[in-house]
């Protein structure tokens, strides 16, 4: 039957008919919906992991027992699996493994734009890259007669544009494929003298995978009329490259992003007068063809930056390019803001007042590094705020410690935060974490986790307690504040950076999106109380605005938190007097 599937719920259909029964992920902006997906399949068990390295390692052991096994992350999550994933190569499977990598090229939501072939070539595991919805579903099922045929586990990439485009694909029936396992120290145990002896037959399941590449259909040649040039591509790429140029001229499009094929691509460049690699991010395809002897054109033409598009691929290959129609005005900017009523708003909002540093964390509390709060002074992984602010305030000679905070999410914290705060107990460091427990995973679309106490198909589950937590790790001050109470949390704030030791205050509020939160009538404005000191504004919360000189509220938006009332000394704003 053919439907309109979103590449990543194609991935999903795909792991259905081949016969996955076991799916491990942490949600992560593009790879989401796959785990999302797959759940919906009564036949495949499937669970939000703490992070990605768990996710990765519960999937091998799905494998290892005999049963077709997934796991899915974002490419900045494949950093956090990479230590299970390295020594997996050399293990092999039993049952087939695929671990599914979104990348953000673009960095829509992302902090960097890291390429994940390279983890294919350094980790010696073959990725299959599809460019659309279709291939989608036949390229998981593929990477699961690669991973069983060749006794290893396989990546899929996907990105941004194919995870969220829709195209047409065509579903089959799901098959059942279970092995049994059988015990084999020799393989599955990576001690030294084990690992010595798997190294070699990893280099020569490099030298057949290769072999595979020269012959597999997914990388295909798509003949031209114009042999002037001849393009090699993949992915989304290879999509731009088609509705450029058609049929004009000749492509090899790369269904396998490693190992790519030798004979192939030297046979492709032979029948053209030059090659064109058209590539999103590093220059990996063209780097190999270099590597092979085959001379081509690729970053002197195309950038390493950002995402490629049908213009960017026409005006670098001297297209005439259709801009379309320019508006008469110019689209207003809509800047990423915390949505109103945020729980996280208020904490910031005392954070910046207090002017402390605050090491950020991966969420979409980083928001609180907007202005006009500007509350966040670095971001740089999940878990490395608590662990920078150790760091920060062990190095120096005391003085930060009464002035420093780090902001971690709930989920975030469950990630890989708590490693972090076991070491600030361990080493004695005087440092104050906060914990923005929203009950929810709020930046990739609310999914749950462990502290929600509900798993991923809304079942009740064990819920982990953040204070009991916290304490069993060596933290003696646990403080809870509500951050719509901008009093109590600047007094609690000021107490836990006054005191000699660690500490940890939970600032725990729903977030105000989720369904089950009921907000209290909108605020509205005494206009004749309103002196135009634009306090409310210092908060950056969208639902207020100032409208001839006078605070505006807009009740589509106002979920009444009150925080903005706290905040008038002249008594403009109030919640609406009961008819």
């Amino acid at each position: 039957m053919k439907t309109l599937m979103l590449g990543n719920e194609a991935v999903a259909r795909g792991l259905w008919e081949a016969g996955c029964s076991f799916a491990s992920s942490y949600p992560g902006t593009p790879s989401t919906e796959i785990t999302e997906a797959v759940a919906k399949y009564s036949e495949v068990y499937a669970e939000w992991a703490p992070n990605e390295k768990v996710a990765t390692e519960a999937a091998f052991g799905a494998c290892l027992a005999g049963h077709r096994s997934f796991c899915a992350m974002k490419h900045v999550g494949l950093n956090v699996a990479a230590d299970p994933l390295f020594t997996i190569a050399y293990t092999g499977v039993n049952a087939g493994m695929i671990i599914a990598v979104a990348d953000d090229a673009g960095m829509h939501s992302s902090q960097n734009e890291q390429d994940s072939r390279h983890y294919a070539k350094s980790s010696k595991v073959p990725m299959l890259e599809p460019s659309d919805s279709a291939e989608a579903l036949e390229f998981t099922k593929l990477a699961y007669e690669i991973s069983e045929k060749f006794d290893t586990a396989v990546l899929l990439k996907m990105c941004t544009r194919v995870s969220h485009s829709q195209s047409v694909v065509e579903t089959g029936e799901r098959v059942e494929t279970v092995k049994e396992y059988a015990k084999n120290p020799q393989k599955y145990i990576m001690m030294p003298g084990n690992a010595k002896r798997r190294h070699p037959v990893v280099e020569e399941r490099t030298a057949a995978l290769t072999e595979f590449a020269e012959n597999t259909e997914i990388n295909r040649v798509f003949d031209g009329s114009d042999k002037s040039m001849g393009i090699i591509t993949a992915s989304t790429s290879f999509q731009y490259v088609k509705e450029v140029f058609g049929d004009r001229y000749p492509v090899l499009k790369l269904g396998m992003a490693w190992p790519m094929p030798v004979k192939k691509i030297r046979d492709f460049a032979a029948s053209v007068d030059k090659v064109i690699v058209v590539e999103e991010l590093d220059a990996f395809i063209e780097e190999h063809c270099r590597n092979i002897g085959v001379e081509v054109q690729g970053k002197s033409i195309f950038p390493c930056i950002d995402e490629l598009s049908q213009n960017k691929v026409a005006e670098a290959l001297g297209v005439k390019v259709h801009h379309g129609e320019a508006l008469d005005e110019a689209i207003p900017a809509r800047p990423p803001v915390m949505c109103a009523g945020c729980p996280h708003r208020g904490l910031f909002y005392t954070l910046a007042k207090n002017k402390l540093t605050v090491l950020g964390d991966i969420g979409c509390y980083t928001l609180g590094a907007v202005p006009p709060l500007a509350a966040i002074d670095t971001t740089i992984c999940m878990g490395a705020s608590v662990s920078g602010l150790h760091g920060f305030n062990k190095s120096g000679t005391g003085e930060s410690e009464g002035k420093t905070v780090a902001v971690i999410g709930d989920s975030t914290f469950m990630h890989s935060g708590i490693t972090g705060l076991v070491n600030i107990a361990y080493n004695d460091s005087n440092s104050t974490v906060i914990i923005l427990d929203n009950s929810i995973t709020g930046m990739t679309g609310h999914q749950q986790n462990p502290t929600t106490g509900y798993n991923l198909k809304g079942d009740p589950a064990a819920k982990i307690n953040l204070e009991e937590l916290c304490r069993a790790v060596g933290i003696n001050r646990v403080r809870v504040v509500d951050p719509y109470n901008l009093a109590e949390c600047e007094t609690v704030i000021k107490e836990e950076l006054s005191v000699n030791e660690p500490s940890v205050i939970i600032s725990r509020r729903p977030c105000a999106l989720l369904k089950y939160v009921k907000h209290n009538k909108p605020l509205v404005v005494d206009a004749d109380k309103c002196r135009s000191c634009k306090m409310c504004m210092k908060i950056g919360c969208p639902a207020i605005s100032m409208i001839g000189g006078k605070a505006k509220i807009d009740n589509t938006l106002c979920t009444g938190c009150g925080v903005c009332e706290q905040l008038c000394k002249f008594d403009a704003l109030k919640a609406p007097e009961e008819d």
